[in-house]
């Protein structure tokens, strides 16, 4: 079938041509415009509610029109007639993704940091929505943040935390507890020196925001050491292209065994996001299981793995501090390498109270903030 509908509008076989207002001639195919006009979607839920399986027939036009900013459309065999916002048709001619306000570009930093994290107050964030807002932006630019005058309760740790989402439990439970422990199943449970590391990648899907609540800080010692992953894989990718390649594509396995559990899951040490940017890293090497990939293979990853470790370590990267009593450090799990320094547990008290949120509900809270969406 080919065809002329009106205001130029072209009726072809498995779809329409469609002169846009900005002078543009595009196609779109007759099911997508039935199954994504306006009436296809739920007003109060928000969902679509259009059944596409339930079609007997092809869609067809029967006629089609421009009429003010809606493309009109009568359907063959059908008393519905669809009217599509011009708005909508000139949004995805050319099949590109939703524009995301969460999208924020990633911001690296290096060793001297400190000094700039973005600080948020807990009563702020808790009670005003502009600083949420501001607090969820600084959280997908930069990964990290440091809120202070958190309440010195178990509460307060989670009430922060659902600011941003909800809590996601993981094989220690809903919260756990940093200190030292007469049976650690961790080595964040004991006062010796905790590696560079992300947490969790033994979960088939590691958490993605952490939370750290310090209850207690007055040991000898101790102090949190941080690298933003992405400023390091950033410059590998520059210094070693290959080897960036190999930690992009090849999974490693992760463990984490003790009397009541037993996780394991792969993971790749550099991720890459939908757009093809370096979204974060996942790295651990007292969680690493044994290498299972071929030897042949490992000649070539262990060096590229080595390399990325080393310059990991690099003092240009590492951000060094003591985080106190009544702050809680919060970061992407999935972009932000921490560990800390052995402290000398007979000195005095170190207590960390800890949990963790999705990184997806992050966007969510600052995608509602931004008041931007397909119904607004």
């Amino acid at each position: 079938m080919l065809g002329t509908g009106e205001e130029g509008v072209l009726l072809r076989e498995k779809g329409l041509d469609v002169p846009l207002p900005d002078g543009r001639l595009a196609y779109f195919n007759y099911y997508w415009l039935k199954d994504n006009e306006p009436a296809s979607f739920d007003p109060e839920t928000r969902e679509r509610v259009n059944d596409i399986f339930a079609l007997a027939e092809e869609p067809k036009a029967q006629t089609a029109a421009i009429a003010g900013d809606h493309l009109e459309i009568q359907w063959q065999g059908a008393e519905h007639r669809s009217a599509i916002p011009m708005a909508q048709l000139v949004q995805y001619a050319k099949a590109q993704q939703r524009p995301d306000p969460a999208n924020l570009p990633r911001k690296s930093w290096f060793a001297d940091h400190y000094a700039n994290m973005a600080r948020f107050e807990y009563g702020s964030v808790a009670s005003d929505a502009d600083a949420r807002k501001t607090w969820a932006g600084a959280m997908l630019t930069d990964g990290v943040s440091l809120i202070t005058g958190m309440p010195n309760t178990d509460a307060g740790l989670t009430d922060l935390a659902g600011l941003l989402g909800y809590v996601r439990p993981s094989y220690f439970g809903h919260t756990f507890e940093v200190k030292t422990h007469i049976k650690p199943t961790n080595l964040a449970f004991t006062s010796k020196a905790l590696p560079l590391h992300t947490d969790l990648p033994s979960e088939e899907f590691a958490p993605g925001i952490q939370y750290l609540h310090c209850r207690a800080n007055s040991v000898e010692g101790g102090d949190s050491i941080f690298v933003d992953g992405l400023a390091v894989a950033e410059d590998f990718r520059a210094a070693y292209p290959d080897d960036f390649k190999l930690l992009v594509e090849t999974d490693i396995p992760y463990y984490c065994e003790h009397d009541t559990f037993d996780m394991r899951a792969r993971q790749h040490v550099i991720e890459l996001d939908d757009y093809g940017n370096i979204s974060g890293v996942t790295i651990s090497q007292h969680h690493e299981d044994i290498f299972d990939l071929p030897q042949e293979a490992l000649d070539a990853y262990y060096p590229a793995f080595c390399r990325f470790g080393r310059m990991m370590r690099d003092e240009k990267y590492v951000m060094r501090f003591r985080l106190n009593a009544g702050e809680c450090i919060v970061f992407d799990n999935h972009r932000i390498v921490h560990g800390r320094v052995a402290y000398s547990a007979t000195s005095g008290e170190r207590h960390l109270r800890g949990c963790y949120t999705d990184r997806g509900e992050l966007r969510s809270t600052y995608r509602i903030l931004s008041g931007e969406g397909r119904f607004k």
